[in-house]
């Protein structure tokens, strides 16, 4: 596994990572590891054809075939 060393991190942030951690019961590494991983998993691009028909099967909300030709139309 990859490592990463944060060089310079402000005290303020630094304390408030210490107290999320402790919150949640895991290591600074963990919690930072938690962060990441949410941030980097951000939907809030396009979605691709393939998300589109999974959602369309499994969402909360069935999709309609006009939201989906739309979507196709642009690539998405």
């Amino acid at each position: 596994m990859a490592g990463l060393l944060i060089k310079e991190l402000p005290k303020d942030l630094h304390k408030k990572l210490k107290a999320r951690a402790a919150a949640n019961r895991r290591s600074l590494s963990s919690e930072a590891i938690t962060i990441l991983e949410t941030a980097l998993h951000d939907r809030s691009g396009p979605l691709t054809l393939a998300e589109i028909d999974r959602l369309r099967t499994h969402g909360q909300r069935p999709l309609t075939d006009g939201i989906v030709a739309r979507a196709r139309r642009r690539e998405r």
